[in-house]
């Protein structure tokens, strides 16, 4: 299996939460067993819904834009270059009140998977 992906070739597709995913590096593709990397975007005036893992512990990192995240009971506002942990069993969500996409780069542990995730709303 190819350890290496080239990003014009990865298909967007819009998960549970309703974000903007292109897994840059999945065990299902890619041949790793424990984590997945994926690039998560959020078109202005939109948010993900919230929801929660209940395995996976999820790290994000800002890459573009701005938004503000809801973590547990916790609203902040994140920016390029902020990360974030959520641990399995957080809610949270993240919305785009800003001016251009919100861009976030999400690693998963154990790897990303539809079935770990529950709606919230």
């Amino acid at each position: 299996m190819p350890l290496k992906t080239e990003y014009e070739k990865i298909k967007p597709y819009t998960t549970k939460d309703g974000s903007i995913i292109r897994e840059l590096i999945h065990p299902s593709v890619h041949g790793n067993s424990n984590q997945s990397l994926a690039e998560a975007t959020v078109p202005v005036g939109g948010k993900t819904l919230l929801h929660k893992h209940r395995v996976t512990e999820e790290i994000y990192h800002i890459t573009e834009g701005s938004g503000i995240m809801t973590l547990g009971s916790e609203e902040f506002e994140v920016r390029k270059g902020d990360s974030i942990c959520i641990a399995p069993g957080t809610p949270h969500r993240v919305r785009n009140p800003g001016e251009k996409e919100l861009k976030i780069l999400c690693c998963c542990a154990p790897a990303y998977s539809h079935e770990d995730t529950e709606l919230m709303e």
